[in-house]
């Protein structure tokens, strides 16, 4: 692990800026390819609102849900390096697959008429990116947490650094893949997400020297042990993805079963890790591994709201916001953009002002973080419905409101999601920090469904496209958003009247004691907030 030397790049290690570039490639591909998707779904193949946010929450719970098998195929196995490639690899394959258009839908005599090859491809490229994120995505943020030694005060700013590079790839996608998809054709969209995803493949490739050895395999002589005497465990885990591919393919046609492998691996992960933390760690990793638990489930709530931005705000965005902005009509799609943009401005901000708020011993704890994260994301949908409450008489909405909600939404999620992953990475017990790191993005994935279940509350077109009168569909979306913001509000502000005592159980400065009572004594006396 890295330590600050001369070799440093702004005062973090030179693997950073590799693991920077890298992210920000396979986000400009996986975001480019987000902003089109509800669009694509509604205009391309004609699926009714209800459907299309089904189809786009099974999609992103899936999306969340894989990096939990595949973060333990990493911390076992693989290795974070090997399975930021593989991902990769599986990525450029999925998003070159959405690139195969074709005429997807036409309305007939008996309703939409949907061609079948064109839509199995569809979901055949959503299965191929859902494994590869599996992979890569929880092992690339375990790789940088790697780069930092365990009290290093640097880490929370090497992750807001690292969440900054994911929104540049986002904040510049939405903008060219959202403009592209939508004047010339979808395929050039998600053609150009595809190219995106290569150079992310690249940039890891090249830089792999940068990382002084963070990500490498626990037991590399095991990957080549040869398994049923055929082929090595390495080559076994490569095949048996491919499985996963099609049992991925099969499971977003039928959503019901997403909802309930979610909820059995939910009860199954936490059900686990307490146990674990139980029995198998000293009091002090016991109270943190509990309380990383405790914020992962409080982060559902967060996300769920958050996540309707890419589907019933993407929608409402599309036919009620009035996109003439000084002359130029935006794209629906390059409204995704925003919420990244703001994270470039906003991140070195956050990270400064959380170092001097530190230094004053005035930083809020996490679980206040958290608190305040949920409360702002409220705010963002309370600004959307006093947005709609003073629309023009043809049912247009000003574009500054939903500006300013994702703005609200925006800040949230810097109280929230960098200083999650660095919690998860400093307050885990070092031995299952990958599979950690994957319940981090399993909650991600409930929150998805969840979001997709709220969304589907806000449909106002049926199938074939035909959606509800603007000012109509105006009652439909004002109520939601504002069941929305009550309930983050409440609940953000009894999180933070909590976190005194949340943070009591965090042992901040305290030793970690013994690690699975052998007398080994763990590296514990960081500093938490």
């Amino acid at each position: 692990m890295a330590t600050a030397s001369d070799r440093d790049i702004l005062g973090h290690p030179r693997g950073l800026v590799v693991l920077f570039f890298a992210e920000m490639w396979e986000r400009f591909s996986y975001y480019g390819m987000r902003a089109l998707l509800i669009l694509y779904l509604t205009k391309h193949f004609l699926f009714g609102d209800s459907d299309a946010t089904g189809i786009y929450a099974s999609y992103g719970a899936m999306v969340y849900f894989m990096p939990v098998i595949g973060g333990l195929i990493a911390d076992r196995y693989l290795g974070f390096r090997k399975a930021v490639i593989w991902g990769a690899i599986l990525l450029v394959c999925g998003h070159m697959g959405m690139a195969l258009e074709g005429d997807a839908a036409v309305i007939g005599a008996q309703g939409v008429e949907r061609n079948a090859f064109y839509l199995q491809s569809f979901y055949m490229s959503l299965a191929f990116i859902i494994v590869g994120v599996g992979f890569l995505k929880p092992s690339i943020s375990s790789i940088v947490g790697q780069l930092y030694e365990y009290d290093d005060p640097r880490r929370d700013g090497g992750f807001t650094i690292f969440y900054m590079g994911i929104n540049v790839g986002a904040a510049i996608s939405a903008i060219l893949c959202g403009w592209l998809g939508e004047t010339y054709g979808w395929k050039y969209g998600f053609g150009l997400a595809g190219i995106g995803m290569l150079a992310g493949l690249f940039t890891f490739i090249r830089g792999q020297h940068l990382l002084q050895g963070a990500g490498m395999p626990a037991k590399p002589d095991h990957l080549q042990e040869t398994m049923l005497g055929l082929v090595t465990r390495e080559k076994l885990i490569y095949l048996l993805s491919f499985v996963g591919v099609l049992l991925v393919w099969q499971l977003l046609q039928h959503r019901l079963l997403i909802g309930s492998l979610l909820m059995g691996t939910s009860f199954f992960a936490v059900s686990g890790l307490v146990l674990f933390s139980l029995f198998k760690c000293s009091p002090v990793e016991r109270d943190r591994m509990l309380i990383v638990l405790f914020l992962v489930i409080i982060s559902v709530v967060f996300w769920s709201f958050f996540e309707q931005a890419g589907s019933s705000m993407a929608l409402f965005i599309d036919r009620n916001i009035d996109r003439n902005i000084m002359g130029m009509e935006i794209k629906a799609s390059m409204f995704q953009s925003l919420n990244a943009i703001f994270i470039v401005i906003m991140a070195p901000l956050f990270s400064w002002f959380w170092v001097k708020l530190a230094a004053s011993k005035m930083e809020p704890s996490t679980p206040a973080k958290f608190g305040l994260a949920i409360v702002q994301v409220g705010l963002g949908f309370a600004a959307l419905v006093y947005g709609i409450s003073i629309a023009q008489v043809d049912g247009s909405v000003g574009a500054f409101w939903i500006i300013l909600a994702f703005f609200l939404h925006t800040t949230g999620e810097l109280c929230l999601s960098p200083i999650g992953l660095a919690m998860v990475t400093r307050l885990s017990v070092p031995r299952v920090v990958g599979l950690m790191m994957g319940v981090w993005f399993l909650a991600s994935s409930a929150s998805s469904y969840v979001g997709g279940l709220i969304a589907a509350g806000a449909s106002t077109s049926e199938s074939g496209g035909v959606a509800l009168d603007r000012v109509a569909a105006l009652a439909v979306y004002s109520e939601i958003f504002g069941y929305l913001a009550k309930t983050a509000v409440g609940v953000g502000l009894a999180i933070i009247i909590l976190a005194p005592f949340i943070k009591h159980f965090m042992h901040a400065g305290k030793a970690g004691g013994v690690t699975e009572r052998t007398g080994n004594i763990t590296d514990d006396n960081a500093e938490v907030n």
